[in-house]
């Protein structure tokens, strides 16, 4: 789950068709092996697109990441692993008649770029995937202002 901003370039906070959107998160990441920390990141450009009854379809981008670590188990290992990602999106939003409000429901589709690194006494092991990487989401925005607002 990310908290994160969300600046929107239109006169109306309301999500419509034209509406163009940015995002910046930050928030838990996927924990690999245990790790005792993990962080991820997001940033997303969306795209209002077509109407779709109350609300509108939008289609983008995102890009982030996830970065964990474990350091010191037992007093003799070190583990890290970081996965960093591209993808396309497309949610549909609705306010709802709420002012300042855009709830969003949407799926999303891309490739990932793994890095993991263990190291031990004796052994040192590192490896890189590329891996498909599917996703789907729910949220919601708050328009503090017009162009300005915060995101679950």
């Amino acid at each position: 789950m990310l908290g994160s901003a969300t600046l929107a370039a239109a006169q109306n906070p309301v999500f419509t068709r034209g509406t163009v959107t940015a995002n910046l998160g930050v928030g838990v990441g996927t924990n690999y092996n245990h790790s005792r920390s993990a962080l991820g990141t997001k940033a997303a450009l969306e795209f209002g697109i077509w109407q779709a009854g109350p609300g509108v379809i939008s289609l983008g981008a995102e890009v982030g990441g996830t970065f964990s670590s474990k350091s010191k188990y037992d007093d003799w290992n070190d583990y890290r692993a970081r996965t960093i990602i591209a993808a396309g999106r497309s949610a549909w939003h609705s306010g709802w008649g709420v002012r300042n409000l855009d709830t969003y429901a949407g799926v999303s589709a891309g490739v990932g770029f793994r890095h993991t690194d263990y190291n031990d006494r004796n052994n040192h092991f590192d490896d890189d995937d590329v891996i498909p990487v599917f996703g789907a989401f729910i949220g919601a925005s708050y328009f503090i202002s017009p162009s300005f607002g915060v995101n679950v």
